[in-house]
């Protein structure tokens, strides 16, 4: 990957492989991120299912709505959960193609980010596929909102995101980022960012059997005003920041990058799909264009360098 190459479609140059445990089951797995042909889009595999079919599209029309991840299933019943991170690694190093064999059922959540995904990814290299690449480009405001929360895209360049969270815990408190997703940011300003929660819930998730795989190691875990995970925070608005990739792992989902601004306010998983849905559904509201080079240049991942990583912790 270096800075100025335009790709059109892309895909790994060689498979990699990840070891880990899931955030939520606690079962260990081994996930492989393996090249594919053009046009064939991001796909799971689960390699451990035998008796059903294994595959499993990573679009937002196969997510079920589960609390604190996104989960995908096929029409079999076979399903993949937490796939929000390498989903927002895929988009963030412009890879378009992948199978995903996994043998078992959730991503390994490794440190609670993006950044190991991002480094194997980077480290692999592309290879560009010579077929045009798609987008959906916003035409105008879609909004879903509930409770509180909302989520909206608006027409926009280039993909841009908006986020702002508000949590009584003063380690956290309110913070609020915008970001515009091109050359690189992806990977510099959000990819180390970890998920959060508050020690209070995740005590109570494994008394309850949840959340088995957590760790003060690879989520940021907080009690009122105190970071409790070793070494604190890798930045001081880490929290927002983590909304961002997920945000940027579920609107992975529509199934091309999306021309537009995303608009979050207490928004997650459920309700980021919720808007693909309605935006979807909305045929006025969208349009799939073919990208022009300059349109090419500003999908997030293009001009991702080996120097970014410097930046990632």
């Amino acid at each position: 990957m270096t800075s100025g190459v335009l790709t059109v479609q892309a895909t790994l140059k060689s498979k990699v492989t990840f070891k880990g445990v899931g955030l939520h089951s606690g079962e260990q797995v081994t996930m492989t991120v393996n090249p594919a042909s053009a046009r064939y889009g991001i796909w799971f595999r689960r390699t451990d299912v035998l008796d059903r079919d294994g595959l499993i599209p990573a679009i937002y029309t196969a997510v079920q709505e589960k609390p604190l991840c996104t989960r995908i299933m096929n029409e079999d019943g076979v399903e993949v959960s937490t796939i929000e991170h390498v989903m927002a690694a895929l988009a963030g190093c412009g890879i378009h193609n992948a199978l995903i064999e996994i043998d078992g059922p959730e991503v390994p959540i490794l440190d609670g980010c993006a950044a190991s995904f991002v480094r194997a990814f980077v480290a692999r290299g592309l290879r560009h596929q010579d077929v045009p690449q798609y987008a959906l480009e916003i035409l105008k405001p879609v909004s879903v909102e509930e409770g509180g929360a909302t989520a909206t895209l608006s027409p926009a360049d280039t993909l841009e995101i908006d986020f702002r969270i508000s949590f009584e815990d003063r380690a956290i408190g309110t913070q609020s980022k915008a970001l515009v997703m091109e050359n690189g940011t992806f990977v510099r300003e959000l990819s180390d960012s970890r998920t959060f929660c508050r020690k209070a819930d995740i005590d109570m998730m494994h008394a309850q059997g949840l959340a088995l795989g957590g760790t003060y190691e690879n989520a940021v875990v907080i009690d009122g005003d105190a970071v409790v995970s070793p070494g604190g925070l890798r930045h001081r608005d880490e929290a927002v920041r983590h909304k961002m990739l997920d945000a940027l792992g579920d609107l992975a989902l529509a199934g091309a990058p999306i021309l537009g601004r995303y608009t979050g306010v207490r928004a997650g998983h459920a309700m980021t799909n919720r808007l693909l849905h309605k935006l979807f559904a909305t045929p006025d509201a969208y349009r799939v264009v073919t990208c022009s080079p300059e349109q090419l240049s500003r999908l997030p991942g293009v001009g991702v360098r080996r120097a970014d990583l410097a930046l990632v912790a």
